[in-house]
């Protein structure tokens, strides 16, 4: 009896942590890597302008709404987005990887331009 409580204990741990199908509104990876991109360029904005850190952070936060706007996304749907893929690391380092890749390619095009002046 007591081998019988520990094989179905042990087959619900197995199957409570298999793993789950992607929630319906969840953003899709490209659609992720994206906002991120975005998201960061807002960051990179509001922290580079010669003002307070009070109004960097006012700054930021209407840059993210504006961010949000843009993917016609809500704050929420992007948070549970963040807190899904990072359940998942191997996701989430492709996901970065690819923001990084995007970014680094924007700010290669954008020196290229101030050169070129």
């Amino acid at each position: 009896m007591k081998n019988l409580k520990l094989f179905i204990l042990f087959t619900i741990l197995l199957t409570g942590c298999s793993d789950q199908e992607k929630p319906e509104f969840i953003l899709n990876e490209d659609e992720m890597v994206n906002v991120l991109i975005d998201i960061h360029i807002a960051e990179g904005i509001s922290s580079s302008l010669p003002v307070s850190y009070d109004s960097s952070g006012v700054m930021y936060t209407l840059l993210e709404k504006d961010v949000f706007t843009k993917h016609e996304i809500t704050d929420s749907v992007f948070t549970q987005s963040m807190l899904y893929y990072l359940q998942y690391p191997a996701e989430i380092d492709e996901i970065y990887g690819r923001v990084v890749d995007s970014l680094s390619k924007k700010q290669a095009l954008y020196k290229s331009q101030q050169e070129n002046q």
